[in-house]
């Protein structure tokens, strides 16, 4: 990435230079998305779909380059029809710290029934739907995206949590970097818990500074599993939030298929605040049939991950 781009990441100071709106993402300014993924390449990651399935033998890193709607009056997306685009894909050889610049990081992990393509675009969403200024990556696990593979896409998130530590490894190292912000979702929760679970084992409290907010948006997690990570984990535990909803009929079923256990994106925000951790309950802001995507659907969710940013310390 040249200088002048990671410049752009950084913050206010380009945006008058590029004619974006005062309150824009740095990916509205700079669209290029960074991407960690353990995920197999398909078309040598050179062409749609970029990334399959399957489970790679090693991970890549890459650059993506998105378009971002166009915000004009007479734009599709001024009527309410545009959207973020996908573009191209270019792998990066080396590590995730080759990629990094300047200034916090954003990390979204996703969740059950995803490709990388819309891994990808709920990456910007998020970012840019929190104003986030600074660098954010997707890190993208093997999913079939198919209604029936839960089983699959449940092995290949816990497969690809040593991958996951590794870029976490990378980025907290990184003395470009600032703070790491998490923010991952459904099933791309429990991937996070252990991985961070597992930074924690290798480094202890060294790493708990450059961490900052920890996000688990509708997390498809046992709520025994969950309280016993949480608790190995010292600092990095008390800086989780969960966004929850009783009325989450996604993670209704996900308990069902686990024989009958709920999960901690279903349950009562009394029984989560038990394990020490800040719980948004957002069972009264999605209108929704399914009511799993507030973290991208609802405003009012948005402001608290935007929120947990903001006042996480260094």
């Amino acid at each position: 990435m040249s200088s002048t781009s990671l410049l752009a990441l950084g913050g206010c100071a380009s945006l008058g230079a590029t004619g974006a709106r005062y309150d824009a993402s740095s990916l509205a300014v700079e669209p290029t998305l960074l991407v960690a993924t353990t995920r197999k390449p398909a078309n040598g990651a050179r062409a749609k779909p970029w990334f399959g399935p399957e489970r790679a033998t090693r991970m890549t890193v890459a650059r993506a380059k998105l378009v971002p709607p166009d915000e004009s009056r007479f734009s599709l997306a001024a009527a309410g029809i545009g959207d973020w685009r996908l573009d191209a894909v270019e792998p990066v050889p080396g590590e995730v710290s080759d990629l990094l610049g300047q200034g916090d990081v954003l990390i979204y992990v996703h969740g059950f029934k995803q490709t990388f393509e819309t891994a990808a675009l709920d990456a910007a969403h998020l970012a840019d739907g929190i104003k986030f200024r600074g660098q954010t990556m997707v890190f993208s696990w093997p999913s079939k995206a198919g209604l029936f593979d839960y089983a699959y896409d449940r092995d290949s998130a816990m497969w690809s949590r040593d991958g996951f530590e590794r870029v976490l490894n990378s980025t907290v190292t990184s003395p470009s970097a600032g703070r790491v912000h998490i923010v991952a979702h459904s099933m791309g929760t429990m991937l996070a818990l252990e991985s961070l679970r597992q930074l924690y084992a290798r480094n202890g409290d060294t790493v708990s500074d450059k961490i900052g907010a920890v996000v688990f948006a509708s997390p498809d997690i046992d709520m025994d599993i969950f309280s016993s990570s949480v608790t190995r984990m010292g600092p990095l535990g008390r800086k989780i939030t969960v966004v929850a909803a009783t009325n989450d009929r996604a993670l209704a079923l996900s308990g069902r298929l686990a024989g009958g256990m709920t999960r901690v994106g279903a349950a009562e925000k009394a029984a989560i605040e038990q394990l020490g951790v800040r719980v948004i309950d957002a069972s009264s802001s999605g209108w929704g049939v399914i009511n799993h995507d507030l973290f991208l659907s609802n405003a009012e969710v948005r402001k608290v991950i935007r929120r947990s940013i903001d006042t996480s310390t260094a």
